[in-house]
């Protein structure tokens, strides 16, 4: 009998505000892997991506074993494009088809972070729930009760990590630095206690949004309407364009309609933080 694999990998928000490489949530948009040992090598998907072994699936799973023979399938309802975790979804769920059909106990973390070059989508695709990034660990906690998320693609070119970290500065003013290690904290503490004002005072950034601003500066003006618009706050998702606007669970369907009235045009979707990770299933 066939060997097979179902893997589902959830999307991802980085940066997270002040928590710049350091902080992310995994969020309930998902990536579908079957894996099947079919004796030919076949890449399988309706996806716009590639269909050889340059694809990021097949790529993290031949970093532990070859994926000759193996037919990959993949379904994704995460935008490939727009900062919302899709390729650190797509390597999670290649590395965990991987070392599951082989029994290898890989440290997914570490091969998934070199993949992506850095940890935090990636440790939140792997863990679920909200996950803090340091020494090339993660530490996990769950999403407070109540707290929910809008996600807004707007109608914008992506943009690419390479682009959005070319545009931070090699050295930042001491007090910027300083103002980000205040508010990261803030939103932990604020995260971990379920404490809604501390979360709205932690989502501020004074790094990395506002110097990639010429990048999606209608992003950045929606995210700091987002308060005015009933919203706890809003977030710049990984590299962007899209917008992680935070609220709690009475007063998300207010601010989704507002953020209609807003951004006429961009895509808007209620979307719950994701308390579970990635997980395979033998099929």
């Amino acid at each position: 009998m066939n060997r097979r694999r179902l893997v589902r990998a959830p999307a991802s928000s980085a940066n997270l505000g002040p928590g710049f490489d350091a902080l992310a949530a995994a969020l309930q948009i998902h990536l579908e892997l079957e894996v099947e040992e079919t004796g030919e090598f076949a890449v399988e998907t309706d996806l716009d991506v590639p269909r050889d072994r340059s694809n990021l699936v097949v790529r993290a799973f031949e970093r532990l074993h070859p994926a000759d023979g193996f037919a990959f399938r993949i379904r994704s309802d995460i935008p490939t494009a727009g900062g919302l975790g899709s390729s650190a979804a797509a390597a999670v769920a290649g590395l965990m088809a991987a070392d599951h059909l082989f029994e290898l106990d890989a440290d997914l973390l570490t091969h998934a972070t070199e993949v992506e070059g850095h940890p935090d989508n990636a440790a939140a695709a792997l863990l679920g729930g909200f996950v803090v990034c340091a020494d090339g660990r993660a530490v996990r906690f769950d999403v407070p009760a109540g707290l929910e998320a809008v996600v807004v693609v707007p109608d914008a070119p992506p943009v690419r990590t390479p682009e959005a970290r070319a545009a931070l500065p090699a050295e930042v003013p001491f007090a910027d630095a300083t103002f980000n290690v205040a508010h990261a904290a803030l939103l932990t503490l604020g995260l971990a206690r379920g404490e809604w004002d501390l979360v709205a005072r932690g989502l501020r950034d004074r790094l990395h949004q506002p110097r990639r601003a010429h990048l999606y500066r209608p992003s950045l003006e929606l995210a700091a309407r987002a308060p005015q618009l009933g919203a706890l706050g809003a977030t710049i998702s990984g590299a962007g364009p899209a917008v992680l606007v935070w609220t709690h669970y009475e007063q998300t369907a207010g601010v989704v309609e507002a953020l209609r009235r807003a951004a006429p045009g961009a895509q808007i979707r209620r979307v719950p933080f994701e308390p579970e990770g990635a997980f395979v299933r033998e099929l």
